[in-house]
């Protein structure tokens, strides 16, 4: 089987790593089947979320596979670049749950922290470990962490290299559910099922205008008109939602 597995089932895109005995570090090869991945998950309109996962109890992902030492032809841009590591920033349009057990860190942080939506089971632990080993890089995981973790939570973990219990991590909001290991399957295709039930085109654009100016001040957020939101008024979508409002029935989306 293939380290990395990307699969599609109905309206939702499924993603899993797949080398459990590597503790899921990705590897070149995985960073490249990603991007691919990425690349078509935005570019395929009939799907609507992504799962993101890992095979295996003990971790979920430890970040880039250094085993081999860490000079290559090209710079690790874990996930084809989507964690902005080394390489080009690629934003998945559609709405993603992460779906993380045992060691989610480093990279593997990272690559969760990248999802919009994290369910965690009680098995997870998370942690920036860089400093510990003495390496540190273009470290996008730190950027990240100090925007979604209170400040000192954030720090300490940059700074200490020691991990957080995800019972901590949920106190911080960090994931929005924590299920026993034997549940996380389930759990992550309840929260895509949910996705499913909204009008996917006006999820995205919705993503999109969350995202897209997220660094900014308030006043400029609000004074922005965005290109996704204002496409969705004359999708087909729209329509069916007011259609469905009024007929006091529930909308059959399409996606166009």
């Amino acid at each position: 089987m293939a380290d990395l597995e990307f699969h599609r089932d109905g309206h939702i895109a499924h993603v899993r790593l797949n080398r459990p005995q590597g503790l899921n570090a990705i590897t070149p090869e995985m960073d490249q089947a990603m991007y691919n991945a990425w690349r078509e998950i935005n570019a395929d309109p009939d799907i609507w979320a992504v799962i993101l996962s890992a095979e295996g109890e003990k971790a979920f992902c430890i970040g880039a596979d250094v085993s081999g030492g860490t000079d290559r032809e090209g710079r690790m841009a874990l996930a084809g670049g989507l964690t902005g590591i080394g390489g080009p920033l690629v934003t998945c349009r559609k709405p993603m749950i992460a779906a993380v057990q045992g060691f989610c860190v480093g990279g593997g942080f990272e690559l969760a922290m990248c999802a919009d939506i994290i369910v965690a089971a009680d098995t997870t632990q998370f942690g920036l470990p860089e400093t510990k080993v003495g390496i540190i890089g273009e470290c996008g995981v730190v950027h990240r962490a100090v925007r979604q973790l209170p400040y000192h939570v954030a720090m300490a973990l940059i700074l200490t290299g020691e991990r957080i219990k995800v019972a901590e991590a949920a106190r911080y909001g960090l994931v929005n559910e924590v299920v026993p290991y034997a549940d996380l399957a389930e759990a992550a295709r309840r929260w895509a099922d949910k996705l499913l039930t909204a009008s996917p085109l006006a999820v995205q654009a919705a993503k999109d205008a969350a995202l897209g100016r997220l660094g900014y001040p308030l006043d400029v957020a609000l004074a922005t008109r965005f290109e996704a939101i204002e496409a969705y008024e004359g999708a087909a979508d729209r329509l069916e939602g007011l259609a469905a409002a009024s007929q006091r029935r529930k909308p059959v989306w399409t996606g166009r």
